[in-house]
């Protein structure tokens, strides 16, 4: 079954709208580590629009999962991963006029860069993930850069609209998942997963771990974030269960009456 990972990100986001100390994103990472996940997201923008540099840091020390810290591949964010030494590095893409990260990294069109980045992190003894489009060239490209894992950007699947076209994405993401874990890559996905929408993806062999932030930060202002995140978990657990006997493509059929 593949394991939860929060993305706490947008409980930052409330509390950067009154510059407050609430909500505190901390908090809610304990919350859902106490409700079972695995681990906890944050990402650390360039511009701070929500996770802040003293966040990342009180994570590092008050965490009992994992820390993954997405940040874009930069100068500054490689120094302050060598000094939180959070347990993952993702790099992600980044530009400040979008409201969030609206594709993977383009690994191919910035190999040289990226590999760099990649090799510093991993001297220093840092796990390295990707966060790319299911596409096999960006996968060629990871493996270039020499990183042990991969998040396959979910996102193209999630804003589909109409079964055929969902259909389409779901079996992107199989095929990149297929050939990356082939190839000995750990295969990740996530961004814009739902309650609604995760059970075909959670039903993607050799998918190990699903990072979600917005939808569970969502759900839980109505029902907090113990629940919002236990219920995930379940879906992913029921997902593991349907897996036995139907496709991914089977299940996205069947619930998408």
């Amino acid at each position: 079954m593949a394991k939860l990972c929060v993305n706490i990100d947008h409980v930052a986001t409330v509390r950067q709208v009154r510059r407050a100390d609430r909500p505190d994103p901390i908090a809610a990472a304990v919350l859902a580590e106490t409700a079972g996940a695995a681990s906890i997201t944050c990402h650390l923008r360039e511009d701070r629009r929500h996770i802040q540099d003293s966040d990342v840091e009180r994570l590092r020390f008050t965490l009992r999962t994992h820390l993954n810290l997405e940040m874009a591949a930069t100068e500054e964010m490689l120094g302050i991963a060598e000094r939180i030494r959070p347990d993952m590095v993702m790099f992600v893409p980044e530009k400040r006029e979008e409201v969030t990260t609206e594709g993977g990294l383009d690994v191919a069109g910035n190999l040289e860069a990226v590999r760099a980045a990649t090799q510093r992190m991993l001297a220093a003894g840092l796990r390295v993930s990707h966060f790319v489009d299911p596409d096999l060239r960006q996968i060629e490209a990871v493996l270039a850069c020499g990183a042990p894992v991969l998040e396959l950007h979910t996102g193209a699947y999630a804003n589909a609209q109409g079964t055929e076209a969902r259909l389409a994405e779901l079996r992107k993401l199989l095929e990149a998942a297929r050939v990356a874990s082939e190839a000995g890559l750990q295969v990740n996905a996530g961004h814009g997963l739902t309650l609604q929408n995760v059970l075909p993806v959670a039903a993607i062999p050799r998918v190990c771990e699903l990072h979600i932030g917005h939808s569970i930060v969502s759900h839980a202002v109505m029902v907090g974030f113990e629940r919002a995140t236990r219920e995930m978990i379940d879906a992913i657990m029921r997902a593991d269960a349907l897996a036995v006997r139907h496709t991914p493509e089977e299940i996205l059929i069947l619930f998408s009456a």
